[in-house]
């Protein structure tokens, strides 16, 4: 929802201060999760702070209307929250709500403001190609992120190009020429791309439904770094076009090659330093009080967590589970869905911000010999 209309938002004064007594009287100066609720008991928002009590009372004290904040305390019926031991558990707790509540309010990805993007091959029947700043599509597969979008872009159209991956529509019809047909005429492609052997025509029964998803596959295999097909295809052109004579088609191919081959090695730099974030990663409880945590990350992602084992037991029993995501030692995958990515860019966000926070993990191999 793009902006909240203010006749909608205005609660009654009795509603404002009720709730403002509430945080002043009961809110903890502790690191947690905090949601608005409206008057169905619906959850609108969900945040999370480092000292619930200061965030909480800022919403009362922002400039209305022209803050967000300001606007979201006075749509709220009723706000509730959750103490959690440090603001890492808090970071990843909102993360999990806004997944699982999708709060009308909470704009996904809020740790990618600075414009980061991500190459997207969709879970359409015809998978698209696309540079997107959200991971919102079902089924999708994320790649990333990347800084340089146009770059990107340049790079992902090419590799479309060349494979014929549509860049249509979702809302495009798809007809196959193996599906079942009633057409009396062939069907015209919906663009010109057909014609200039840059797609399949999967819109226009030119292709199979395996031709198509072979071309897809394709794609995905470039991108996960198990195929450089198609910069062959670029070099067999460019070598043509130079044998040839033909110098202008020559360094258009060239700068193709140069898109792709960026894209392939910032797409393995990626991969790296995704295997890089596979630890356990021991966070102390900044409230004072005795609820430290332990977490499993594998490729930038919270695997498992735990209460801190203090007991033998209780270290056999988290070295087990240790062993299970340890196991086996395969490579970062360089494709994710939207949760797996989001919480990648949490973890990765943290410890860029918290550098010293390295001091923190271990290997999994420590915990696997019976250390911590």
């Amino acid at each position: 929802m793009s902006a909240l209309a203010l006749a909608d938002l205005l609660p009654t004064a009795a509603t404002f201060t009720a709730l403002h007594r509430l945080v002043k009287s009961q809110a903890a100066r502790r690191p947690g999760v905090y949601e608005f609720l409206d008057a169905t008991g619906g959850t609108i928002y969900v945040g999370k702070a480092k000292d619930l009590r200061s965030r909480l009372l800022s919403y009362f004290t922002a400039p209305w209307p022209e803050s967000k904040s300001a606007r979201l305390v006075r749509c709220a019926s009723h706000i509730r929250w959750r103490c959690l031991p440090s603001e890492f558990a808090a970071l990843l707790e909102e993360q999990r709500l806004i997944t699982r509540l999708k709060p009308a309010y909470n704009v996904r990805g809020n740790l990618r403001r600075g414009r980061l993007s991500f190459v997207t091959l969709t879970g359409d029947p015809a998978p698209r190609l696309r540079v997107t700043e959200q991971t919102q599509g079902r089924g999708a597969f994320y790649y990333g992120p990347f800084a340089a979008r146009g770059r990107t872009a340049d790079a992902i159209r090419t590799l479309g190009d060349l494979l014929g991956l549509r860049d249509c529509s979702d809302r495009t019809p798809m007809r196959f020429e193996d599906q079942p047909s009633l057409f009396d005429a062939p069907l015209a492609a919906a663009c010109i791309r057909h014609e200039l052997g840059t797609c399949l025509g999967p819109c226009a029964a030119r292709c199979s439904v395996a031709a198509y998803a072979g071309a897809a596959r394709r794609a995905a295999d470039f991108l996960d770094g198990r195929a450089a097909h198609p910069l062959d295809v670029v070099l067999d052109a460019m070598a043509d076009a130079a044998e040839a004579g033909a110098f202008e088609r020559a360094a258009h191919w060239l700068d193709r090659f140069e898109s792709l081959e960026w894209l392939f090695g910032a797409l393995a730099r990626l991969r790296a330093a995704a295997q890089g974030l596979s630890f356990v990663y021991g966070v102390k409880d900044r409230s004072g009080g005795a609820d430290d945590r332990v977490y499993v990350v594998r490729h930038g992602v919270v695997r498992a967590e735990a209460p801190w084992p203090r007991t033998p037991i209780e270290r056999a029993a988290f070295a087990a589970e240790v062993e299970r995501h340890a196991a086996p030692a395969e490579p970062a995958p360089a494709a994710r869905s939207a949760p797996e990515m989001d919480q990648l860019l949490l973890v990765m966000s943290w410890f860029r911000r918290y550098p010293e926070e390295y001091e923190q993990t271990t290997p999994y191999r420590v915990w696997q010999e019976g250390g911590s």
